[in-house]
């Protein structure tokens, strides 16, 4: 046996009936496994989610605890909504970190969903924690899920990964639509230069206020959009990103940073 056939395990889960088309994956989810870290592939090159296998909460990639920078206005959010699942990282967290909040994820193809139970160490569904197998435009164009979203975390991705699958004006008016007045959105725009221009100039075109975090990863951005304006006090931040990472484990002093820098860049 190979050194990648030892790392590696093709998996096809028994899928649940598909009442619509999916993105592929559910013929090519492979598993490897590296120096304590349980990766997801869709049969390509490009990690679609990982996990520490002796800490399964934990946010194992820069970019996902990028993805949490919300934390810095916001600490008890109601609900929770993720668009796209990956390895259900960032799911799993909201649901063990924020006991108060209810999380809602939403993942096209059911594949990925069994996988993340099965191998990701993703909790059944209960009062507080919904997983839908739906589209998830479908979900943000749904006028009853309107002003009902208070963060909404979107990493949406295909086999591929050449681009997000989603990222017309349609889709991010959709998105604020969804949002409470103090609403955030969080993205992972992983994508060639300059296509990542193209979705910060059109989320800036729908929400009051968004700003970025410096690239990381060969080409992931983490971007932050806000349904009304936050007033901003970088010495608050600061503070703020002290304690959540003293309690949660994450980089959150690099967001500020990073938020500076951008701010910066916006004045020079």
């Amino acid at each position: 046996m190979t050194e990648e056939q030892k790392l590696t395990q093709t998996m096809n889960p028994a899928l649940p009936p598909a009442s619509q088309p999916y993105a592929p994956g559910a013929g090519n989810i492979k598993l490897l496994e590296e120096q304590g870290v349980r990766y997801l592939h869709f049969g390509t090159p490009w990690v679609q989610g990982a996990m520490r296998i002796d800490d399964p909460y934990v946010l194992e990639i820069e970019y996902v605890q990028q993805m949490m920078m919300w934390m810095l206005f916001a600490d008890k959010p109601e609900h929770i909504v993720q668009l796209g699942l990956g390895a259900g990282s960032l799911t799993k967290f909201c649901w063990r970190q924020f006991p108060q909040s209810r999380i809602t994820a939403v993942e096209l193809d059911p594949a990925v969903i069994e996988t993340c139970r099965h191998h990701f160490d993703l909790p059944a569904d209960d009062q507080r924690l919904t997983v839908l197998q739906m589209d998830a435009m479908d979900f943000v164009l749904d006028p009853a899920r309107h002003g009902t979203v208070d963060i909404l975390q979107v990493d949406l991705y295909d086999a591929l990964a050449v681009g997000p699958v989603l990222g017309s004006p349609e889709f991010y008016q959709a998105c604020a639509d969804c949002l409470a007045p103090e609403g955030m959105l969080t993205i992972n725009l992983f994508c060639d230069y300059p296509e990542h221009l193209d979705h910060l100039d059109a989320i800036a075109e729908v929400f009051h206020a968004a700003a970025h975090l410096p690239e990381v990863h060969d080409g992931n951005i983490v971007a932050i959009a806000f349904k009304n304006a936050p007033s901003i006090d970088f010495s608050e931040l600061h503070w703020r990103a002290h304690r959540i990472g003293k309690k949660y484990g994450l980089k959150a002093e690099s967001w500020v940073d990073g938020l500076e820098a951008w701010m910066a860049g916006i004045d020079s």
